[in-house]
């Protein structure tokens, strides 16, 4: 009986992860490539979302703590003095109107306000807009990365059966390499999809929150601007 000695069996058993994928087909190789770059661009998507639209949501609370604290007049941009912060932002795209309501007549309350109003719906557009560049990229890649991780599944399990085919051979050996291509390539469009899917549905609360939030502002905006109007023009 010929036996084969043990440590030629092991090596020949022993499967390496980084061998697999030297050795995988192109098409394969590309799919994880394309997978891989994917879940890095949607991570560095995540990181600037999570720092942009948390630093958003603070710096609108601290202004409008400020701003109702009886000192709404002190906020009025000063001359080459760019907002740093979306509730800044959308009192500035009304200032020319506030500093006006002091001075408008009764036939001039309405006008007044009625452009305000625009103003800030159209600030808030911008905001909201400026905040949600990228999302985009977290939906495609939470969406699409399954599938072409399927993809890449479906040629490595059907390199496996052309090995089969050609081989006339169904051992382990002649269809692990194939199968665990495939395996790995659902497996690395999984990683990608999920943190994409997860962080785009949390972001779009997030942005939905603070538009809210602004939304309830310029309101508030609104109705002061009125009484300012009316305490004017009386």
């Amino acid at each position: 009986m010929d036996d084969q000695p043990l440590g030629e069996l092991s090596a020949e058993s022993t499967f390496s992860l980084i061998g697999l994928l030297m050795e995988a087909d192109l098409v394969v190789k590309l799919v994880l490539v394309a997978l891989l770059l994917a879940s890095i661009w949607s991570w560095a998507v995540v990181m600037e979302k999570y720092f942009t639209i948390g630093g958003a949501r603070k710096k609108m609370k601290k202004f409008e703590d400020a701003f109702w604290s009886g000192r709404g007049d002190e906020f009025e941009p000063r001359p080459g003095e760019a907002p740093d912060n979306a509730g800044a932002r959308l009192f500035s795209s009304i200032s020319r109107e506030w500093r006006d309501a002091r001075s408008a007549s009764l036939a001039e309350h309405g006008p007044l306000v009625s452009r305000a109003e625009r103003s800030l719906r159209a600030t808030t557009d911008r905001e909201v807009g400026r905040l949600s560049k990228g999302l985009g990229v977290l939906a495609t890649i939470g969406s699409a990365s399954v599938f072409i991780g399927l993809f890449g599944t479906v040629w490595g399990i059907m390199n496996a059966f052309l090995n089969i085919a050609e081989q006339q051979d169904t051992s382990l050996a002649n269809v692990a390499g194939p199968i665990a291509e495939a395996l790995f390539a659902t497996g690395l469009g999984l990683v990608a999809a999920i943190p994409a899917v997860i962080y785009y549905n949390k972001f779009s609360g997030d942005l939905n929150q603070l538009a809210d939030r602004m939304d309830s502002f310029s309101q508030d905006l609104l109705v002061r601007l009125s009484r300012r109007a009316s305490d004017g023009g009386s």
